[in-house]
């Protein structure tokens, strides 16, 4: 009788649906996490909307709040030493590859806009994060305004009214 080598088919079978049932415990706990990460980043940069707001504000009381998204940027030849240096128009507050994501595109699955709210100078603000997929990329939307709570919509719907984000729960409940 000869010394059989290797595996037989049987042996690689079990261990193929091993395999399986490990990847379908894990795939899903996976997504799960992902999905955390990016509400993390996306609350974490609404905080930062908000100090960048208040700075705006601070440093440029005649236009009030900024009018959109990218007037809290700017880009290098700016921002940098020997640029032109911070204008209402380009304050260099945040970084500019944020500051030009807005509503069209976005950073780890979520879309950002902030603008002034009324009319100039703006006394109000809604910052505001939405996934780009629902379910997928992200659970819940985000939003704040001018009184820097970071609230949240678990239906992943964009906030477009100060009203409506005000009517939110803050993150912390």
């Amino acid at each position: 009788m000869r010394k059989q080598k290797g595996f037989s088919l049987i042996e690689l079978l079990i261990v193929v649906a091993i395999i399986l049932i490990i990847a379908a415990i894990a795939i899903p706990n996976l997504l799960r996490a992902r999905i955390s990460a990016n509400e993390s980043s996306a609350a974490s940069i609404i905080r930062t909307l908000n100090t960048a707001e208040v700075s705006y504000v601070t440093a440029y009381p005649s236009t009030g709040y900024a009018a959109a998204l990218a007037n809290l940027g700017g880009a290098a030849a700016v921002c940098q030493s020997g640029g032109t240096g911070p204008t209402s128009a380009a304050a260099c507050l945040i970084d500019d590859s944020l500051a030009t994501t807005g509503p069209t595109s976005g950073k780890s699955g979520y879309k950002f806009d902030a603008q002034g709210q009324g009319s100039a100078p703006f006394g109000s603000y809604l910052a505001a994060a939405w996934p780009f997929a629902p379910g997928s990329s992200g659970v819940n939307s985000f939003c704040a305004i001018e009184d820097a709570v970071v609230r949240k919509d678990s239906s992943g719907v964009q906030a477009t009214t100060s009203a409506g984000c005000l009517a939110l729960p803050s993150l912390g409940n």
